[in-house]
């Protein structure tokens, strides 16, 4: 395991230190879940941007979409537990 100081704030390492204790934990460990925490907030963020990256790309290539009302109207009965007919793609206007 390698090591990293950082240097905080006094103002920053108290709140730190009042939080470890509300959460019954070392400030350590509190630092240690937030740069965690951090980290996989970073990765999803990554990967959605590559999803809708490819995504938009497909779109481009194939020149369909499905418009925003026939797919609000899907999901919402989707969500009201209705049938729903899954909206059809269409080719996109010029």
């Amino acid at each position: 395991m390698g090591t990293t100081t950082i240097r905080l704030p006094d103002e920053l390492k108290a709140r730190v230190a009042i939080a470890a204790k509300r959460a019954r934990t070392t400030s350590h460990n509190f630092i240690l879940e937030a740069v965690a925490e951090k980290a996989v907030q970073a990765e999803r963020h990554d990967e959605f941007d590559a999803v809708a990256d490819a995504r938009f790309a497909h779109i481009f290539e194939s020149g369909k979409a499905i418009a925003w009302d026939d797919m609000r109207k899907y999901l919402e009965q989707r969500i009201s537990n209705a049938r729903a007919r899954r909206p059809a793609a269409r080719k996109l206007a010029k």
